[in-house]
């Protein structure tokens, strides 16, 4: 442990694990159980609980709660723990809970994500690399996002709910229902409005977009049963973004919100 990087008003427990080059702030806190990846800058204030492993050169702003109990009534005690990965950003007053029994004990985030202030990231989620949550989102517990998912300022996600890979959610929406990769929903509750063209072209070629294309008219504006439609696509196409679609249609627990033509149309 570098202690020239330690402020000397820090809190450190011992049993803590610091890596090399890790910079604590004034009053920050870091509990006893808590692994700290080389190169992550602890900012003043934030505080840092539980069974709580961070990776390498992440971020992490003043006054944020990082693995703290779940907010959950079901949570009695039990060993449970929170997973970051590296290059995080985790801005001022976020919320991060560890997870509960009967989410497998653990919430997970990958690499490369940016939580911008006041995100709240509930027990048992499990997030993968590459995400935006803006200001405010919240996600009750049990939530699944892909990567490279993008979530607007003041959304909140019902618990169990599932984001697929480079999808979007406009601000203010309130999700309910799996959104599928690639897609752009908003609106409360969460419709969908149709693909997430600007991320989709900063990620794959046109074949693939006009692909998708395809299949979104023909799973969500055709009338025909999505399931019905997902089955038949995949029995078709060879595109592996088309597929994932599908696979995902297929999969769902808490259903797909229908397509709107409000917005974008």
């Amino acid at each position: 442990m570098n202690t020239l990087l330690i402020h000397p008003t820090a809190i450190i427990e011992e049993g803590a694990v610091i890596g090399k080059n890790v910079s604590v702030g004034a009053n920050a806190y870091i509990s006893s159980q808590v692994t700290i990846g080389d190169g992550t800058n602890i900012m003043p204030h934030a505080c840092i609980y539980g069974k709580t492993t961070i990776g390498e050169n992440n971020r992490i702003f003043s006054h944020a709660v990082i693995g703290s109990i779940p907010q959950d009534l079901k949570f009695k005690g039990e060993e449970s723990e929170l997973l970051i990965g590296n290059n995080n950003t985790i801005r001022e007053f976020t919320l991060i809970n560890t997870g509960t029994e009967g989410g497998g004990n653990k919430t997970i985030i990958g690499d490369k994500n940016l939580l911008m202030g006041y995100v709240h990231i509930a027990h048992d989620c499990i997030i993968g690399d590459g995400c935006i949550l803006a200001n405010g989102a919240t996600l009750a517990g049990h939530v699944i996002l892909g990567n490279g998912v993008v979530i607007g300022g003041l959304t909140p996600v019902h618990q169990f709910v599932h984001i697929g890979d480079l999808a979007m959610l406009a601000g203010a929406s309130a999700v309910s229902q799996d959104i599928p990769p690639y897609c752009l929903a908003e609106g409360n509750r969460a419709k969908l409005r149709g693909l997430n063209l600007t991320g989709l072209r900063r990620y794959t070629d046109k074949e693939s977009i006009d692909a998708l294309r395809v299949a979104y008219k023909e799973l969500f504006s055709s009338g025909v049963p999505i399931k019905e439609s997902a089955v038949n696509i995949l029995n078709h196409t060879k595109n592996q973004f088309v597929k994932n679609m599908c696979e995902f249609v297929l999969n769902t627990t808490r259903g797909i919100p229908y397509h709107s033509k409000e917005v974008g149309e």
